[in-house]
Formats: structure tokens, sequence, C-alpha cells
């Protein structure tokens, strides 16, 4: 093809596309002289293009008539004030708030949260550990007090041995040192828990501090999870030192022996256990994992059975005897599976602070919120102790007018965080060092503001959540006024609803309707036998009783009043007293048995009351809407019409 040909047809391809893309931007239509652009209605029209079942509603013109229509009700419930109602407000405002939520937090560290959490509750970890006890808001010379000793009783553990120290630090109010047993993810402290999965079989972990104080912890094993396990158990009472421990003995090995001779697990449990909560249950307990129980030897002998069914030898717990069986293995489920359940425990649990800090961070740099606030050494300045009394004021001389800091287009004045201060005093009752408690509040201040600020621009600045924002405030806005103007008083309208009646009582009739038995077999000489029965004048449950062989049904039978539309019937179906010939329909073998026909009747008010009040409600809105055409005049754009009719194609 020559230049000078094909340069005509490249201008004519680019004007096409140039036109395909601005088309969305460009007005479709005027509604008393607002402009609608064709951007939403593209965006509206393909998303509910697969929703609609009427195909003439597919149709570009069909729908724009929809869409107008749409827009008219809203022009309409606006001019009437229902966008100011406070119900309304409340309601769009509580919708907005719960549905920023899935759009401001952290998706990424959310991700790597649980996918760690599922790593986690994949494997167990047996550890011992030792803790210094120590206040969250504990004095700096406290806590390095703390940390000094914990040092030295790691240097101790690495020369002498964790297990040797741990017994003899162990005095179970400032130090404890613990045999743990099995956990896994979710079963201690977010901080202990990583320590632990991150710490080497035969290590002792470094120091560490959680909110009881400071620990190190020695891992003993790691093993892959072992899941949950259903069991029953019959427990006999017996304590240590307990004189009558021989006869709980004497009464579990009783048990054990009629259990070995075929009584039922369950039935003895219901008899003898002692465990007033499971033994009416037949010993079953709920679904638990290792570390969950406190009972180690139980959990112990429960997770050593190794086939559904089986049942241990007596043992003692330190609640008493007991002898266990097993119900269920339940292995750890596949990632996905567990995903929403372990994203919902991540949100609930302390590591969730992550997911704040991390959000927080990304709101700071997103409107350049600086680190460092100098202006806090001015409130550690005129804060007292009479914070932690809650009677503390700001001084007279308080700066309040100062700007503190600037978020996005939004100025916090030092009065903001004077006021959150005096507002949250009476958390504080605990006493602690003004720098770290003024550092605390605002840190909580900030995060409070920055969520906030996202919060109330997210409609500016994410368009899926201000399409959905769109969406509800509209559907909302549309529902009162309908509701107001179209339902409820097209209810109470009984003048209104009795003449639509007798204007349009052709269209609340009975058909025609036969009182009929429909018999229905995938063999045919079964029915021969109904047809021969029926014939005879049983009824149908004498019919029903000598055709059923081995417990199984031979035939369906479908009795009452019925027209030519139900689906029993076989289709053609001529309405005649009497039994019909076998039809073959739907894959089966129909016999019919009419007992009367009943004639075409016309149905009372009260009878059609429910559709005649749905289609005058439907009459109604028609003529509204075309009131409402008159009041606020609509004019499309013809051209920009077709450009969105070309584009859809």
């Amino acid at each position: 093809m020559k230049l000078k040909q094909f340069l005509p047809l490249f201008f004519c391809f680019l004007f096409t596309l140039l036109k395909a893309q601005t088309a969305s931007d460009a007005v479709l239509f005027t509604l008393d002289n607002q402009p609608v652009y064709a951007e939403e209605f593209l965006r509206v029209y393909n998303k509910n293009l697969d929703l609609v079942q009427d195909d003439s509603q597919k149709d570009v013109d069909a729908y724009l008539k929809l869409f107008t229509n749409y827009k008219l009700k809203l022009q309409e419930a606006k001019a009437l004030g229902f966008h100011e109602k406070k119900s309304y407000l409340r309601e769009l405002s509580n919708y907005k708030k719960q549905l920023a939520q899935n759009y401001i937090t952290d998706p990424k560290v959310t991700d790597a949260l649980v996918e760690e959490a599922y790593q986690r509750i994949s494997h167990d970890i047996n550890a011992n550990h030792i803790l210094i006890r120590l206040d969250e808001n504990a004095s700096p010379e406290d806590t390095l007090a703390a940390y000094k000793n914990i040092m030295k009783l790691r240097d101790r553990a690495l020369q002498e041995g964790f297990d040797k120290v741990r017994k003899e630090v162990h005095n179970g109010q400032t130090v404890f040192g613990e045999e743990l047993g099995y956990f896994s993810g979710f079963k201690m402290v977010y901080a202990f828990e990583t320590v632990a999965y991150n710490t080497q079989v035969g290590a002792i972990s470094e120091p560490f501090r959680t909110r009881f104080g400071y620990h190190i912890l020695k891992v003993l094993d790691k093993r892959a999870s072992e899941g949950e396990r259903e069991v029953a158990h019959i427990m006999i009472l017996s304590k240590s030192g307990d004189s009558l421990s021989a006869q709980a003995e004497e009464k579990i090995k009783s048990i054990y022996k009629r259990l070995e001779a075929g009584e039922a697990f369950e039935d003895l449990a219901k008899q003898f256990s002692e465990d007033k909560n499971s033994a009416p249950k037949g010993g079953l307990l709920p679904e638990f994992s290792r570390g969950q129980i406190s009972a180690k030897a139980f959990e112990d002998v429960a997770f050593n059975l190794k086939a559904v069914g089986d049942y241990s030898e007596p043992f003692k717990t330190n609640f008493g005897w007991h002898i266990v069986k097993l119900y269920k293995i339940k292995p750890i489920p596949d990632f996905e599976s567990m995903r929403p359940e372990l994203e919902g425990k991540v949100k609930r649990d302390s590591r969730s602070k992550l997911i704040d800090e991390a959000l927080v961070n990304k709101l700071k740099t997103k409107y350049n919120v600086p680190e460092f606030q100098p202006a806090l050494a001015y409130f550690e300045s005129i804060v007292t102790d009479d914070y932690f009394k809650n009677s503390w004021q700001l001084p007279e001389s308080f700066t309040a007018d100062k700007t503190l800091l600037v978020i996005g287009n939004k100025k916090l004045l030092y009065n903001d965080f004077g006021q959150y201060l005096l507002n949250t005093q009476r958390f504080s009752r605990k006493k602690e060092r003004f720098k770290s408690l003024i550092s605390t509040k605002y840190e909580a201040f900030l995060k409070t503001n920055l969520l906030q600020y996202q919060e109330e621009h997210l409609e500016y600045e994410n368009e899926d959540f201000a399409h959905i924002v769109e969406e509800y405030r509209d559907g909302l806005l549309l529902f009162d006024l309908m509701e107001n103007t179209i339902w409820n008083t097209a209810k109470s309208d009984s003048t209104g609803v009795k003449q639509f009646y007798n204007s349009h009582k052709d269209n609340y009739v009975l058909p025609e309707r036969v009182d009929a038995v429909v018999v229905s077999s995938t063999k045919q000489r079964t029915l021969n036998k109904v047809k021969k029965l029926l014939q005879q004048n049983m009824t149908v449950d004498e019919v029903k009783s000598l055709i059923r062989g081995n417990d199984q049904i031979e035939a369906i039978f479908t009795v009452g009043i019925m027209d030519k539309e139900h689906q029993a019937l076989p289709k053609p179906f001529e309405f005649k007293k009497g039994l019909s010939k076998v039809n073959k329909y739907n894959g089966a073998f129909v016999l019919v048995k009419v007992n009367d026909i009943l004639p075409k009747t016309q149905k009372t008010l009260d009878e059609a009351r429910g559709a005649v009040i749905s289609d005058y409600q439907a009459y109604k809105e028609e003529q509204w809407v075309n009131e409402l055409a008159q009041k606020y005049k609509v004019v499309v754009n013809q051209d920009v019409l077709e450009q969105v009719k070309a584009q859809l194609k």
C-alpha cells in the first residue's frame, strides 16, 4: 500500500480511537441542566449487564430509559430534602466508616502476618523459659536492673545448663522458671511466640521483653503440628494425697474391665464419669490441639491414640483417673481454607499492632508528617502529677492557637492535642514518666487523626471506594423516596386500590384448574399397576402401600389443585375427568387421575390483594415518573449516545 493511501486510513482509525476514548468523558445527557456523564452510564451498564434477566434491558436505549428514570427519582429525592434527613446521614456515615476499614488497612503487612501465622500453627514448639517480672510502665532504673539480671541468668544457663538454672531461680513471684510443653501459633503473646519460632532447637534465646517482663527461653523440640483431636473420656476424681485415691483407682479399673468386655464407652461415661459437663454427652470433649489443655499427661495419651475408636488404659492426671477414647483426628487444613479464619485472628491478636504501625507509617509518608515533634517538650513541661489523679487542667497561659502539625490540608493546633490529653487522662491512672506519657499520647493522637483524615478523604482518593459509596448513597435515597412516595401511599390508599382492581379485573382471574392425582415413575409397569388400582377407587395411601417394595420408592404422587402450568402435569394435557393414559414426560412415565375440573373464576379483591397492590404501585410509579419527566427536563446528547453504543459493541 502506498503512503498516500495509508495516511487517510490511519487518521480515520485515530479519529475513531479518540472518539472511543473521549466518549466516557462526555456529557451523555443533562437533567434539569445538570450534566450526567457517559462514564457513569457505561460503568453502571457494564456492572449490571450480567445481572439483568430481561434481554430488553441489555438494549442500550432501553437501559438508558431505566437509567434516566433512576436519575429523575434521585433528583426528586434531593428536591424533597431526603438527603438532609438525620437518619439518612447517620446510616450513610456508619456505612462509610465500615466500608473504609477495607481500604485503609495495609494488605501486604496483613498477608505476610497471615502466612506467618499459618506456618506457625503448622508446627509445634516445645520450650522452657525463665521470666523476670517487670511492670510495663517500670522506671528506667527498674528496667535496667531487670535486664542485667536476665543477662546474668543467661550467662549462667550457658555455663551450668538451662534446666538447672531454671529450677534454682524459680520463686513463683518475681522470677518464674517454667516448662511450657508444646505450643503453636496464637498460644503465646506474639513477641514470645516470635522468639520461640526463630530460635534453633537446643539454643537459648537472647533476652527479650513482653508485657510480663524479660524472658530467656530454650527450644527443646520443633515438629510438624499434629492438628486437633476430638476425644471422649471417663473420669473418676482423685487428688494427690486423697485417702480415697485407692478407691478411685479401683473404680476406674472396674470400668475398664467392663469396657474390655464389650460395653459401650458412651454408656459407661454417662453412668460413671464424674466430669459433670461431658458425662451427659457420653464423655465427649471439644476438639483441642497441643498446648491447649492444662493436663499434659491427658494430652499425650489423647495424641498417642492412633486410630478412631481406640481407647486408652486407665491413667492418672492431677484431676483424677481417666480412660480416653479417640473420635476424630483433624489435621491442619490447607492455607487457602484457613486464610479467612487466620486473618480474623491476626486482626484480633496483639500482632495487629504491626498492621496499625505499618498503616500509620504509610500515612505519615503520604501526608509528609515528620517523625520528630519538637512541641512534645512543651507538653511535658505543663503536665503534672494531677494527670494520674484525673484532675489535671490546661494552664491559663496555655499556647492554644499555635500549629502543632499539618495533615494534608488539615491544620492541627496545640489546643487539639491539649484537649485530647484532657479527655484521655482518666485512662492514665498508673504513674509514669511525663516523657513516655506524652510520647504515647501523641502517637495515639496522631494515629487517630491520620486515620480520620484518610477516611474523610478516601472518597476523593480512591475511585473504587467512591463508586461504592455513591451507589449506596443513591440507593438509600431511592429507598426512602419510594417508600414514602409510592409504596406506603399505595398500600394505604384503599379507595385507589379498589378502583384499580375494578378497572383491571381481567388480570385477577383463577384459570381453569383440575383437582388431580399425578403419579410419576421411571417404570411403566409400575404405573400400569397404579392405574388398575385407581380404577378400583382405592385411595392414594392404599395404592402407595400396595406398590411399595423393599423400602424403595417406586412412584411419586402429587395431589392437589393444579392449573395447566403446574410442573407435575405433562405438556400438553387435556383437562378431562378420569384416568389418562400413561404418558412419557421429562424422562419418566406419568399417569394423571382428574377427580374434578374447576372452571375459570374471578378472584375477589381480598384474594388478589397482594397482586393488586403490587400492580397498583407499579401503575402509580409509572404515572409519577412521567410527571417527573415533565418537571425536570432531560436532554440526551445523541452524538455521545452513538459513541457509547459503538464503544459497547
